[in-house]
């Protein structure tokens, strides 16, 4: 099947590869435009661009795809039986998506009509879901709200982080994929009930901010939920830390202490007290400007100290 492929993040990679690996023919890929990384902030692809390059296969990086009428035209030259999109980053034009003989199928990372939008890996884990799951359904100018073709659901694992839950979903959402795109033409369109719609927005820096007056487990799914990104972070001495992995501490509590102060530091790592009367041990972390690190490894080279605290800013009033 000759098929138009839009994706730009490392999740869309398992969907491109089995796509092409069944025998399909990836006519063109689009893909958000280069952005700047690193110290240099130097322009750099994303993972789809990149693997676009890799393996010789025409590409298009439209700023807005909504206003390029030229790329619209090189997707009617191709004359596509099929769009696929896989985590693209912008909304797509009626104008593309009923362009093909069978339309437009779309991925998403959750089981909707719940999680639409841009982060619903993070929001599953940000509000304790134990189960999420991945949808293939028709793509229409609305955001995620085409009929349902096929789902299936995946448990969430206890100490998973978003990082890891999207990776396991982008691998079982592209064998769901290619199994839908063999069947395409005979599919069950499914409409989904708008009334049960839940929302994930997308995320910005200042949401991985912890409040250490917020209980324990909610501090350990934020941690979770914005491991890569957008990070889960607090600051001691005015230094910048990022928390990459922690857990509740059951039954523990110093009724003397305030949010965010250091109860007990061990190898295990940091105990903080939070909110709620509960305890969180940060496990591993990064200090600004560092590598990643053991908590306790961290304490014993910045000379860290029972009862100095952790907090929501640089500077505490």
């Amino acid at each position: 099947m000759r098929i138009v492929f839009f994706g730009s993040p490392a999740s869309a990679l398992p969907s491109l590869k089995r796509i092409t690996a069944a025998g399909h023919s990836i006519e063109l890929i689009i893909t958000q435009p280069d952005k700047p990384s690193g110290r240099g902030k130097k322009l750099m692809p994303c993972p789809v661009r990149r693997t676009a390059l890799e393996r010789n296969i025409s590409s298009c990086q439209p700023l807005k795809i909504k206003q390029d009428a030229a790329v619209v035209e090189k997707i009617r030259e191709i004359q596509p039986e099929l769009i696929v999109v896989v985590a693209y980053g912008q909304i797509i034009p009626a104008s593309i998506i009923y362009l093909p003989k069978y339309h437009s199928l779309n991925l998403h990372f959750s089981l909707l009509p719940k999680y639409r939008g841009a982060s619903p890996v993070q929001w599953a884990l940000l509000n304790g879901e134990e189960k999420t799951g991945i949808t293939i359904f028709e793509l229409n100018e609305k955001m995620d709200e085409g009929d349902i073709l096929a789902q299936e659901e995946v448990e969430i694992l206890p100490e998973e982080n978003a990082a890891e839950l999207e990776a396991r979903l982008a691998q079982k959402g592209a064998e769901l994929l290619v199994e839908s795109i063999a069947r395409v033409d005979s599919l069950e369109h499914r409409p989904q009930d708008h009334s049960q719609a839940t929302y994930a927005p997308k995320l910005s820096k200042e949401d991985g901010k912890i409040d250490w007056s917020k209980n324990a487990p909610r501090i350990e799914r934020q941690v979770r939920a914005f491991t890569p990104w957008p990070s889960a972070y607090t600051f001691l001495n005015e230094k910048r830390i990022i928390i990459l992995k922690g857990k509740r501490v059951e039954g523990k509590f110093s009724p003397s202490s305030s949010s965010g102060e250091i109860l007990e530091i061990k190898k295990e790592g940091i105990e903080v007290c939070c909110g709620e009367r509960t305890t969180f041990l940060v496990q591993n972390l990064q200090p600004e400007g560092r590598k990643k690190m053991d908590a306790y490894a961290f304490c014993l080279g910045a000379r860290v100290r029972v009862g100095d605290k952790l907090s929501s800013s640089k500077l505490i009033i």
